[in-house]
């Protein structure tokens, strides 16, 4: 659970105060301001307020929390700061909002007057339901939800996209090689851009002194351009820092690139990189990286909930991944960031109170409230009728005129069918991949599409050389395509250690020679 104590800011509050919070972003140059929503979905804000950045209609510092009244209402998704600062925020209903410093049209709004108040940002974003914000120093950038890039603000390095060094005064969509492309993730430098497409490329533009593009060169770009370097690799997320670059790929694995004098690529030395450098992380699959465009920190989360920091460190250059003790990265930025900023909008877990969804799962297996229950290998697994008819199609048909207390299943093992039983009470699940491959014939032969995802990313994330093949027999025999693609693309990846294993040698003849037919396609057997 986030502390968010753990930032100086939060000693401005009280304990009554803190115990309110759930939502919390820490910006400006030294970490001096800050906007927290409460319990009650009210929004207050604290700090220094340069340029009006706290969106109280007056640039007064406060040392004590006010109430940002003009945002009442409002339900904040996402939000990011630049360093004027300024702030744009996205709500759960897709608006956007800006205020702040604006002396290069950062906020979008036509003007170069700074922002007292939040302001509605419609232009060319009218019907638009925006997912996803990002500041660099001085200029915006938006996601849709239909995967559009919205850019606007300082351009002096073509940070905007726009094929120009003008200044973009309101939102403009970046188009160039992200025509016709689905956009899933962005992030921003301090004058440069990225953007993750759906088929996990990464597209770049802006300032790149530093070779924070990874394109191989050092010159700006005004359009985005694709980085040819990670043919092959396909990226989930990128995180900027404030000249260098991360990203995470499918299968766990950290790239960066950039400015390098703190050591926050993490390659053991203080070199500049223009090309994609993997970084080394312990033998762990990544599941999360951090970065931010006011720091050069660099931080990761692993599988086993390890949390890894390196570069600026508390004044201290740290050049290899570093094990902490946190268990989250935001604790990294609080406690060694050079300023203690937050580098994305904080969640803060409530103590006391249970929603619906957490008193649901809590319900689970819990034979004193349930009302039927099912026998599988000799043990009993308690649930509720009317969620589980709630929940499944298949339950809703098969439970409604049946008024037995037990149901036999003999079709699956006990872990799998508790784990499909717990997915209806929580919407995750919680099993090993191999098990997860007996969770994902359920799904098929349940018709439970979500499920059928949330299978094939655990087993994602649990593939390696030794049982790539068996994945990749299971992603077949139950058409499960993009985990197929998945398993297919690490055993080219991982070609010669696949190709020693035993479940290569007890490879079924038709997938083998299917195998080596669209391996030989893709250029794998070339001298």
């Amino acid at each position: 659970m986030v502390d968010v104590g753990k930032w100086p800011i939060f000693s401005l509050c009280s304990e009554e105060e803190l115990q309110l919070i759930r939502q919390a972003c820490v910006f400006g140059n030294a970490g001096n301001e800050v906007l927290y929503t409460t319990v009650n979905d009210e929004i207050f804000v604290l700090g220094t307020n340069s340029c009006g950045c706290l969106g109280l209609g007056d640039v007064q510092s406060t040392l004590e929390p006010r109430r940002l009244d003009s945002l009442s209402g409002k339900k904040i998704a996402c939000l990011s700061y630049g360093s004027g600062p300024h702030i744009v925020l996205a709500t759960t209903e897709g608006e956007v909002f800006a205020w702040g410093h604006n002396a290069y049209s950062q906020l979008g709004n036509g003007t170069t007057n700074h922002g007292l108040v939040p302001c509605h940002i419609s232009t060319n974003l009218s019907n638009k339901q925006v997912i996803e914000v990002a500041c660099g120093s001085y200029h915006s950038l938006v996601l849709t939800s239909d995967g559009e890039v919205f850019a606007w603000g300082y351009n002096n390095s073509g940070q905007v996209g726009s094929g120009s060094t003008a200044n973009q005064p309101i939102p403009r969509r970046v188009t160039g090689c992200l025509q016709n492309k689905v956009v899933v993730n962005i992030a921003c430098g301090q004058m440069c851009s990225m953007a993750v497409v759906d088929a996990g490329e990464v597209c770049v533009w802006g300032y790149n002194g530093n070779g924070q593009l990874g394109l191989g060169s050092s010159g700006n770009q005004p359009t985005p351009c694709r980085i040819a370097a990670l043919q092959g690799i396909r990226v989930q997320r990128v995180a900027c820092g404030y000249a260098h670059t991360l990203v995470l790929t499918d299968e766990g694995q950290v790239y960066a690139w950039g400015a390098n004098s703190y050591g926050q690529l993490g390659t053991g030395n203080k070199s500049n990189q223009s090309y994609p450098t993997p970084v080394m992380v312990e033998k762990d699959r990544i599941l999360e990286i951090a970065a931010c465009h006011s720091a050069h920190t660099s931080a990761a989360k692993t599988q086993g909930g390890n949390v890894y920091m390196w570069g600026q460190c508390r004044g201290q250059s740290v050049t290899l991944p570093h094990l902490t003790r946190f268990s989250c990265t935001d604790d990294v930025f609080a406690c060694f960031a050079t300023p203690p900023v937050t580098w994305r909008l904080l969640s803060v877990e409530p103590d006391g109170h249970l929603t619906v969804a957490e008193s649901l799962k809590r319900e689970f297996d819990n034979p004193d409230t349930a009302d039927m229950k099912f026998l599988v290998d000799g043990k009993y697994i308690y649930a509720h009728k009317v969620l589980l008819k709630i929940r499944c199609e298949h339950f809703r048909s098969s439970l409604a005129n049946n008024e037995d207390e037990i149901v036999e299943m003999s079709e699956f093992s006990y872990p799998v069918y508790r784990a499909f039983l717990e997915y209806l009470y929580t919407d995750s699940i919680n099993l090993s991949p191999e098990e997860a491959i007996g969770l994902l014939d359920l799904a098929t032969f349940y018709r439970e599409n979500r499920l059928k995802k949330l299978c094939q990313q655990t087993i994602k994330q649990g593939i390696c050389e030794e049982n790539a093949i068996a994945l990749l027999s299971a992603a077949v025999k139950y058409d499960a395509q993009d985990l197929e693609e998945f398993c297919f693309r690490f055993c080219i990846n991982h070609l010669t250690v696949v190709t020693q294993t035993s479940g290569f040698a007890e490879m079924d003849h038709d997938l083998l020679k299917n195998f080596i037919s669209k391996a030989s396609r893709v250029g794998a057997f070339k001298n």
